[in-house]
């Protein structure tokens, strides 16, 4: 499966902290939180969640709501 990625270092940071997922704080403060955004095609948000950063997520259920959108 091939999707874009968005990589938004610090300092910068710009989308990470319009998004509310950029760590400002310690431990690994400058990073962004892992986290999934499906945006349809209208520019909406359909799906957002954030992940524990030593998980990967979960193909199925990102899958499962690409299905999900325009239905």
């Amino acid at each position: 499966m091939k999707f874009p990625m968005c990589s938004d270092f610090y300092p910068h940071g710009g989308v990470t902290q319009a998004y509310g997922v950029l760590r400002e704080q310690p431990p690994l403060s400058g990073i962004s939180e892992r986290s999934v955004f499906i945006v349809d095609k209208a520019g909406k948000v359909a799906f957002a969640k954030v992940y524990p950063l030593d998980r990967i997520p979960d193909m199925e259920e990102l899958l499962g709501a690409l299905g999900g959108i325009g239905k």
